[in-house]
């Protein structure tokens, strides 16, 4: 069945007219407030989805998915226990791994780092660190032996480049005649990494994992086993086979126990950031119905003679319907649209407004990130058309029905 009367009726209430002017400024508004809303919450979801896949990968990238630590304290024998955890199907590989607190000294400078030991091999595989060098001494051997990797945020603070040295205080003491004394030894910086994160740039120094062992005086032990995965969303059924393999001889700490808090804030932001920002959207649906209201107050006189002649009063639902709905859906479409771009280039446009107005606008060691990121999502995208939709359809129902009971003969007396 064809509305075309209806629409066409629609499209001529629609367009300005002196008259009626000022209703035509509050669709006006009611169409930018649902372009913007839907724009601004697009945007928005995009941002909290890449802050939150950008930071668990980078984490996840750098910590591994599990670790497996002995009750006893360190782990000597972890060869055979590498062995065991890779016979799990879910288990990508399994390497060892020591971690530690230490003094840097540099200069006249002193500052605390996490040392962490790895073997050169487990480096080099390991693409957030091995693809994220920026700068290294020549040849194969620029993490081994002292030669020890630094972030970038680090180095640029102290004007540390490959061959620089510094000196490092371990946390842990080594007995002598003398009694307890700290051990301390010089390294040389062998590489600059940029792992994205301002928290791993400036305070994390990765060393060989023999050395790390000597420097912690941890003899041939480890201090745990970092396990990767298959798939670290499902970490809970990889864990509960992981356990059956070891058979509560060693402890388990995932990735989701690490950051729960973290974790949890980020989706909760999210969560209440949609909220809000889909206020927006509702206040412009408010507009719509508004306007509709002004609109069928003012028509009173054309939707007497429209039922005079025979109009039904499905007929002028549908007139006014259209009318509000055309104003939700081309503002819908326009903010999908505008969103969509803004999210597909938000760091460009995040650099020109920095240079606009010579301010910074993200700062890395605020938000840990050194690019702000942006993730679109099919889903988030259709469910804020879907609802920009719903809450413009459902504003145009009380003023459509309010207009169809108008009375023919009391709108033309009160003209």
């Amino acid at each position: 069945m064809s509305f075309a009367f209806e629409k066409m009726v629609a499209g001529r209430y629609l367009r300005s007219k002196r008259k009626e002017g000022f209703i035509s400024v509050i669709a006006g508004f009611s169409f930018l407030g649902i372009m913007l809303g839907v724009a601004t919450l697009i945007i928005v979801m995009s941002v909290m989805n890449g802050f939150r896949a950008e930071l668990i990968g980078r984490i996840l990238g750098l910590n591994g998915h599990m670790n497996v630590y002995s009750y006893a304290g360190g782990i000597v024998a972890y060869e055979p226990l590498i062995a065991r955890l890779e016979k799990v199907p879910e288990v990508v590989s399994a390497t060892p791994s020591v971690e530690g607190q230490a003094l840097a000294k540099i200069g006249d400078n002193a500052l605390g780092l996490v040392v962490r030991g790895m073997r050169p091999e487990d480096f080099a595989v390991r693409p957030i660190l091995s693809e994220s060098i920026v700068d290294k001494l020549e040849g194969e051997d620029y993490f081994g032996g002292d030669n020890i990797a630094i972030g970038k945020g680090l180095a640029d603070r102290y004007r540390l480049a490959p061959g620089s040295r510094i000196f490092l205080v371990s946390s842990k003491s080594r007995t002598t005649p003398f009694g307890s004394m700290p051990i301390q030894a010089a390294f040389v910086v062998g590489a600059v990494f940029d792992a994205g994160m301002y928290e791993y740039n400036h305070s994390f120094a990765y060393m060989p994992l023999d050395t790390a062992q000597r420097f912690f005086n941890m003899g041939d032990g480890v201090g745990s086993v970092e396990v990767v995965t298959k798939d670290p969303a499902r970490i809970a059924t990889t864990r509960a086979a992981v356990e059956n393999e070891l058979r509560g001889e060693f402890a388990l700490n995932d990735w989701q126990d690490s950051n729960a808090s973290f974790y949890n804030a980020l989706q909760v932001e999210r969560n209440v950031m949609f909220l809000i920002l889909t206020l927006i959207i509702l206040v412009a649906a408010f507009n719509i119905i508004s306007s509709l209201i002004m609109l069928v107050k003012d028509k009173g006189r054309d939707i007497a003679i429209l039922r005079t002649m025979g109009a039904t009063r499905g007929m002028i639902i549908r007139i006014f319907f259209y009318t509000g709905a055309t104003i939700g859906v081309v503002g819908t479409i326009g903010g999908a649209v505008l969103g969509i771009a803004f999210a597909k280039n938000i760091e460009t446009i995040r650099r020109w407004l920095e240079g606009l107005t010579n301010t910074e606008l993200f700062a890395a060691e605020i938000y840990f990130l050194s690019k702000l990121p942006a993730q679109l999502n099919v889903g988030d995208v259709l469910v804020t058309v879907g609802m920009a939709l719903v809450l413009s359809f459902a504003a145009t129902i009380y003023p459509a029905w309010r207009a169809a009971k108008l009375d023919p003969v009391e709108g033309l007396r009160r003209e």
